[in-house]
């Protein structure tokens, strides 16, 4: 029924899930140990706010639980300088409307901090400059976590994510199955004039091959969720990679999940940490941003 009205009213699948949980949580109040009526109720008036003013919602879901993973990847950064045995920078050179480089990437006072600024003499010329890194091994499926503040600048945005060597393909994606890009959470909010939409960041989950449109990136937007003075208070976004699905987290509580595509990645791929530029940069020399990563923590069964 649900989905009959969602499609009658062109709803978007983010919505349409953020309906369907909230009703499910009404329904589940009724049964022992399910929510108390009134967080249902509450969760449904949420899903309203997200479906008609795209209010971002809270994490709602279940608590992360870790039993049966072991930790496999821990870097603190807490030395003095970006553990390159671990570590690549993943981009050098022109991006967009500027430039990726290594100098925008330095490791301090117990933290991987990456600029974003304009330079009269960086190593590429003068212009806007970034970075962006990953780790040397992939990984495939598990649990991924990041705890940081994002950069407070609305052309720029912070990021972590997962990409597969081939997601945009429409043969080799196969539908996210053999490769997919993963957003595990990009924060792209900071020009909101409420809080509740400003300290807010999106997951979403792109490949190709799910339809007949080779040329047509397939993606999901999984729906844009409150986190707590992101720009100035850790927090912590994770993704639980399974066998079914990729669930994802802000502070270790459940905010979505997913198996958008042909079903999940089934391939290792690339852990990212980047502070993203768009295709044209409308602030002024002088302006600086910086994201700033307490840790990275990857677990395996």
């Amino acid at each position: 029924m649900l989905e009959r009205i969602a499609e009658l009213l062109n709803f978007a699948y983010r919505q349409t899930w953020a309906l369907q949980t909230a009703f499910d949580a009404l329904k589940n109040s009724v049964r022992p140990g399910g929510r108390s009526l009134f967080a249902a109720l509450l969760m449904v008036v949420q899903a309203f706010n997200f479906v008609l003013f795209s209010t971002p919602l809270p994490a709602n879901g279940q608590t992360l639980d870790l039993t049966g993973y072991s930790l496999v990847f821990c870097d603190d950064f807490d030395g003095e300088a970006l553990n390159t045995d671990v570590w690549k920078y993943r981009i050098e050179g022109a991006r967009r409307d500027g430039f990726d480089s290594r100098s925008q990437v330095e490791v301090k006072d117990g933290n991987l901090v990456i600029t974003a600024e304009y330079l009269k003499d960086g190593v590429y010329g003068e212009g806007w400059y970034t970075g962006n890194v990953s780790l040397r091994e992939k990984y495939c499926r598990g649990y991924f976590e990041i705890r940081c503040k994002v950069s407070d600048g609305g052309d720029f945005w912070s990021a972590f994510w997962i990409q597969g060597d081939h997601p945009y393909d429409h043969t080799l994606s196969a539908g996210g199955v053999n490769s997919a890009e993963i957003d595990i959470f990009e924060a792209m909010n900071a020009d909101e004039k409420t809080p509740l939409r400003r300290n807010a960041v999106t997951h979403t989950v792109h490949c190709n091959g799910f339809d007949d449109d080779p040329d047509k990136i397939d993606s999901r937007n999984l729906g844009t969720f409150r986190g707590k003075n992101i720009y100035t208070e850790y927090n912590t976004y994770g993704l639980e990679w399974t066998e079914d699905e990729y669930i994802f987290y802000i502070n270790g509580v459940e905010t979505t999940r997913s198996s958008f595509g042909n079903g999940v990645s089934t391939t290792p791929e690339e852990v990212i940490v980047s502070l993203e530029s768009p295709a044209s940069i409308g602030k002024t020399p002088g302006f600086r941003t910086q994201y700033v990563v307490d840790y990275v923590k990857i677990y395996r069964k």
